[in-house]
C-alpha cells in the first residue's frame, strides 16, 4: 500500500484529492494538511511514501517544506498551477521527485505516484519547455547575493555592514544597485523576484 500525505490550502481540492486516491487499491491517504509546517510534521509523524504538495501555501510554502524534508526519505511531489522556472530550480534542488500542473488529470497524478514510488522523476512536459526558454543568469555578483541574502533574513542595514565589515553607506549602495539590475522597486520585491527564480542559495 502507497502511503500519502497531502497538504494543500484550498480545502475543495484537498478533500478531492484525499477521496479521488483513496478510491485506488493500492493507496492509502494517511494524513492532510493545509500549509506547508503541518506536511512536515504529517510526513514525521506518518512516514509516508509520498508527500504532494502545493507551492503557495501559508506559514511555509512546499517549496520550503521540501527543503526542510530533503534528508527523508518520503519523496515530494510537487503540484501546482505555477509553471515558473525558478519554482522549479528551488524544487529540482530540494529532491523532488514530481513537479505536476495541477491541471493535469487525476489518472495522470495516479500514475505518476506509482512511478515515483518506483524510483523514477517525472516533471510535467510544459514546465521542461519554460525552464529551457526562460532560464535567466543571476545578475547580481556574489557580494551583491550576499548582502540580499541578509536583508532577506531581516537583517538592518547596520546589522548586515557589521557582518560583512563594511559601512553603513556602501550596504546602502549595494542595495541600491540590487533594485536596479532586479528591476523591483524595494526590498520585498527584491527577495521575492530573487527567491521566485532561484537564485536564492
Amino acid at each position: 500500500m502507497i502511503k500519502i500525505v497531502i497538504a494543500e490550502d484550498q480545502g475543495m481540492l484537498l478533500g478531492a484529492m484525499k477521496s479521488l486516491l483513496n478510491m485506488e487499491d493500492d493507496m492509502e491517504v494517511v494524513g492532510i494538511g493545509k500549509n506547508g509546517a503541518e506536511a512536515v510534521a504529517l510526513v514525521e509523524e506518518h512516514n509516508p511514501d509520498i508527500c504532494i504538495m502545493d507551492i503557495e501555501m501559508p506559514l511555509k510554502t512546499g517549496l520550503d517544506a521540501a527543503e526542510e524534508l530533503q534528508d527523508h526519505p518520503c519523496k515530494i511531489i510537487i503540484l501546482t498551477t505555477f509553471a515558473r522556472p525558478g519554482y522549479f530550480e528551488r524544487a529540482r534542488k530540494a529532491g523532488v521527485r514530481g513537479y505536476l500542473l495541477k491541471d493535469s488529470p487525476i489518472e495522470e497524478l495516479v500514475n505518476s505516484i506509482r512511478v515515483i514510488v518506483e524510483g523514477r522523476r517525472l516533471y510535467a512536459p510544459e514546465l521542461i519547455d519554460i525552464v529551457y526558454e526562460e532560464t535567466i543568469e543571476n545578475p547580481l555578483t556574489e557580494r551583491e547575493s550576499e548582502v540580499l541574502e541578509l536583508v532577506a533574513e531581516g537583517k538592518t542595514t547596520k546589522e548586515i555592514a557589521g557582518e560583512l565589515f563594511l559601512s553603513p553607506g556602501t550596504v546602502r549602495n549595494y542595495i541600491s544597485t540590487i533594485l536596479d539590475k532586479l528591476e523591483v522597486s524595494n526590498r520585498i520585491e527584491a527577495i521575492a523576484r530573487f527567491k521566485e527564480k532561484g537564485w536564492n542559495k
